[in-house]
């Protein structure tokens, strides 16, 4: 069976980038820095950036490339008993990550239609917890199935099927050929719309205004290296599998370059627009800027429908900022979608299509809880154990398994060989010894938290239950897929590096 390749280099770009920006790059990376010094948290950020995040996406592209195949399927031509650790990414990712993802992407799209009228009114807090989520108080509270949220979860459910049917070059290549520009418009015409706003500049000096005194704190080194990690797409199989679409001739370094530029880059861009509009706020309700700046969800769900009801013209801000997340968010998530599918068409050989079509069932089947009134109780247990340990995890294991139980030096050569930017021995010192000492100390200062108070208020119970098993299910998955025999001769097939 050939394998599919990306009609262009610059198609393989954009799927890369459309996978790195997600919801994340608008919301959660202006927040940080804001809370850990402004314009000095650049700092930390770019030296992250340059010693984890770029070699450990060039280790990712290598892989796919050099082992040609899927997460599973590259770890198993390094070293077959390490199958496994290309299943467990792809599966928690998929039905973990993927699951509550969309069902943010579907709040989007909600918040995208209601912006025309405004439809959240003068209260957005009691409108999004009350009216819209109807949240429960317990994550065992579950309740009933939200209807706005289960209609927008059928269109994204529908949108991720029908752009992953269509295969490599007319599916996920042409959508992001789409969604990528439509994106960089969208948030330019946001940019520029808010810096003109009364007391934007208040938001920029907030958001930029450097205080060096952070950096000593290790928790800012710490959230720099984590925030590179997760917004890079690393650990979730996807820029490998992505990258074993490419042709023989590929310059990986390059585009490793230009996708965490590009990546990082639109997340700096897009603060302008989050903090001018939370400045506007600011003067516009005569209150200092800490009181109206919210993290995560609250910033694009309850801060952002407040000020947008205050601007003028406010209704077609909103709806170009909601539809804006909802293209970063489907960029996304049709990746790792992509990722799994292709993980299984690699292993047994199934038909693409039907693959795809039952995969989006069982994730669509599968996200509905989140819809629920528990839902984002779920969404909060879940993420956090999946994002902080799950990909953490993987990524220390993933620079083990290449570091030390493979010549890494091959991999190194066949990513020179086709690059344009040469890798030194300092790669194979970041890749084998300063990455998983960094993610390391990441991993063991979240144990320490974890088992110092439950997460976030939670019960003992619905920690171990909805967090802790939800990985231990995912694990167990994992080594039972990887303990099937290959029904393609994929894991047979020769690479393109050095196997002596």
């Amino acid at each position: 069976m050939k394998r599919e390749q990306w009609k262009s280099q610059t198609g393989f770009l954009l799927a890369a980038v459309g996978s790195a920006i997600g919801l994340g790059n608008i919301w959660r990376f202006s927040y940080m820095a804001y809370s850990h010094g402004g314009g000095a948290f650049l700092i930390p950020y770019i030296i992250a950036l340059m010693t984890a995040g770029i070699p450990l996406l060039i280790l990712e592209f290598g892989i796919g490339h050099e082992r040609i195949g899927s997460a599973p399927l590259a770890y198993a031509k390094i070293r077959r008993n390490w199958e496994w650790l290309g299943w467990w990414a792809v599966t928690f990712v998929m039905f973990g990550i993927e699951l509550y993802y969309s069902v943010i992407i579907s709040w989007c799209l909600n918040f995208f239609m209601l912006s025309f009228n405004l439809g959240w009114g003068d209260d957005p807090n009691t409108f999004f917890f009350e009216d819209f989520l109807a949240m429960s108080d317990a994550p065992s509270d579950i309740g009933n199935v939200r209807s706005p949220i289960l209609i927008g979860l059928i269109v994204v459910w529908f949108l991720n099927w029908l752009i992953i049917y269509r295969g490599i070059q007319k599916g996920i290549e042409l959508a992001n050929r789409i969604f990528m520009p439509t994106l960089f418009v969208l948030t330019a015409v946001l940019v520029f719309w808010s810096l003109s706003l009364e007391g934007a500049m208040t938001g920029i000096r907030a958001y930029l205004s450097p205080d060096f005194s952070q950096l000593s704190s290790p928790a800012v080194w710490i959230d720099a290296y984590s925030q590179i990690f997760f917004t890079l797409s690393l650990g979730f199989g996807i820029m490998i599998a992505y990258a074993s679409y490419l042709p023989a001739k590929a310059n990986i370094t390059k585009y490793a370059l230009l996708t965490a530029a590009l990546n990082s880059g639109f997340s700096l861009f897009a603060g302008f627009a989050v903090f001018s509009v939370l400045g506007f706020m600011a003067v516009s309700q005569q209150l200092p800027i800490d009181e109206v700046v919210r993290e995560s969800i609250g910033l694009a769900f309850i801060a952002y429908p407040k000020a947008i009801s205050l601007m003028p013209g406010g209704n077609i801000f909103g709806a170009i900022f909601f539809l804006s997340l909802f293209v970063a968010g489907l960029s996304s998530s049709i990746s790792i979608i992509e990722a799994f599918t292709s993980a299984i068409v690699d292993k047994f050989g199934f038909n693409r299509k039907s693959v795809v079509t039952a995969v989006c069932c069982i994730g669509f089947a599968g996200s509905i809880i989140f819809a629920t009134n528990a839902g984002i109780h779920w969404l909060d247990i879940v993420d956090h154990f999946l994002t902080h340990y799950g990909l953490v995890v993987v990524g220390v294991f993933e620079c083990i398994l290449v570091g030390w139980f493979f010549r890494l030096d091959i991999l190194r050569k066949h990513i020179n060989s086709v690059s344009s930017f040469k890798l030194g021995t300092w790669w194979n010192l970041l890749i084998k010894y300063f990455i998983p000492l960094v993610l390391g100390v990441i991993l063991v200062g979240d144990l320490y938290n974890e088992l110092s108070k439950p997460y976030s208020g939670y019960t003992w119970a619905s920690i171990i239950l909805i967090g802790r098993d939800w990985i231990l299910i995912t694990v167990i998955v994992a080594f039972w897929i990887a303990s099937k025999d290959w029904k393609t001769d994929e894991h047979l097939k020769p690479v393109r590096g050095e196997t002596k």
